[in-house]
């Protein structure tokens, strides 16, 4: 059985065609019944009991993100999510409150920083987005800000970005490197970036439960007293058994073969989208991720397009308005990014009802 078919196999049945993991992967049926049985098994003893009962899986979790990305088990805490992690480090910062990152930044972390009271200073970039590496280091020696924010792999576009060449360039010059790898986790490889936080979502690529995150950070990044106003937070610790549960999934069923299969599928993707219809793909074909951006052709909405690829093909993707890169995009575009189980029909069906819709 392919990785694809054990993918679908592990799965209910999906209403439709699943073009959608950028924004919620599906969950498999052993996560669903994870996550319910402690939900039961705090109805029966007690959501305390049951808590400490879980502590077993909730390590294995926490172990199964050090595998993933680098830092000890002891270094992981469970979030509500990516937007949360991003909070809890920008309003625990005590240095200078400046900011450098790339122009494509997500625009909820830009709300997120400008609420925190950072300057944004921008990264130089290529003409498709992508970090100028080289460019960057000269920037951050002449000027170095209080901290550097890197999201390897956006929302709104499958570039992926050089984390390591950044990383040394932040390490050169003392300067904290935050990564948010809502996008890049469980999806490329996430090992040893050099980063001194690095915060993710469950939802994506891993397929945990929503509303639940990870927050991994090298040891004095955080204040005492938020750690323990995070160890002392309620929590969802239901959700936090089926995200440690599909952890083990990924693991389990081998990252690399994971990331193999995903550039495969954006490659698939890019070949079979581009042109059709007007319609025009912005990442190179080969690039290894597995989200690919469709511009419309002129006279073209991209959010009806995806209403109505829902309401009448059953195809979920994802509208991406400007303001999911504020300070990058220039007009939406509509997002492609199916997971390892996805199948050459699907394409066709999607360039199907491109054409038609178009």
């Amino acid at each position: 059985m392919s990785l694809g078919e054990q993918w679908r196999a592990a799965r209910p049945a999906v209403a439709g065609v699943h073009l959608d993991s950028a924004a919620c992967s599906r969950q498999t049926l052993a996560v669903i019944e994870a996550t319910a049985q402690h939900a039961r098994h705090e109805a029966e003893v007690g959501g305390y009991v049951a808590a400490e009962a879980a502590a077993p899986v909730l390590k294995a979790g926490r172990t199964a993100v050090g595998a993933l990305t680098g830092y000890e088990p002891a270094d992981v805490v469970f979030t509500t999510g990516a937007g949360h992690a991003l909070d809890l480090l920008l309003g625990d910062w005590r240095g200078e409150r400046t900011l450098a990152c790339l122009p494509g930044e997500f625009g909820p972390n830009l709300l997120t920083m400008a609420r925190h009271g950072f300057e944004v200073r921008p990264l130089p970039v290529d003409s498709s987005g992508r970090l100028d590496a080289a460019a960057a280091t000269k920037v951050l020696a002449a000027e170095p800000p209080g901290l550097v924010h890197l999201t390897p792999l956006g929302s709104h576009r499958g570039i992926v970005q050089p984390v390591a060449e950044l990383a040394a360039a932040c390490r050169a010059d003392g300067i904290p490197l935050l990564v948010d790898a809502a996008q890049a986790f469980a999806h490329v490889d996430c090992r040893d970036m050099g980063a001194d936080a690095v915060y993710t979502a469950s939802r994506k690529w891993a397929a945990g439960p929503r509303g639940v995150g990870l927050l991994a950070t090298r040891p004095g990044l955080l204040s005492e007293e938020l750690l323990a106003r995070i160890a002392h937070a309620e929590a969802n610790v239901a959700a936090h058994v089926g995200l440690s549960l599909a952890l083990g999934e990924h693991v389990a069923t081998g990252p690399e073969p994971i990331r193999t299969r995903l550039a495969e599928v954006g490659a698939m993707a890019r070949t079979a989208l581009d042109g059709v219809a007007g319609w025009r793909v912005v990442e190179p074909v080969d690039e290894p991720s597995a989200i690919t951006t469709l511009t419309p052709p002129d006279g073209v909405d991209a959010q009806v397009v995806r209403s109505r690829l829902i309401a009448e093909y059953r195809i979920v993707t994802t509208y991406a308005g400007v303001e999911r890169a504020p300070r990058e995009m220039t007009a939406p575009a509509l997002r492609v990014s199916p997971h390892v189980d996805v199948t050459p029909d699907d394409f066709e069906l999607l360039a199907r009802a491109l054409t038609e819709l178009s």
